[in-house]
């Protein structure tokens, strides 16, 4: 098979794994909002559009769904090793004076 058969093949298939992902995402939203916050709280109710537009918010300002990348880590991937130990170096040094 060619690349670019491959590519017809799977492009569509990941363009319905990102809608079912973004509509059982919305589901599980609504789903636990419309459960706790109404008994709790007293708020409203939320629709499903609503719902997958909180969870594109939370995306935004909290930066989840990152699939397996370390928060620290990823930063540490282009340095090289002695950028590495002189960092650490920094953080022993920055630790013992506080």
């Amino acid at each position: 098979m060619t690349r670019r058969r491959k590519l017809m093949f799977f492009a569509p298939l990941a363009i319905l794994g990102f809608i079912a992902f973004i509509a059982f995402g919305g589901w599980i939203v609504q789903s636990l909002w419309n459960w706790l916050l109404p008994m709790l709280f007293g708020w409203r109710a939320l629709t499903f559009w609503q719902a997958v537009g909180l969870l594109a918010l939370c995306r935004i300002l909290f930066g989840g769904f990152a699939f397996g990348r370390g928060g620290r880590s990823r930063h540490c991937r282009h340095m090289t090793e002695e950028e590495r130990e002189q960092l650490r170096e920094r953080l022993r040094t920055a630790a013992t004076a506080s």
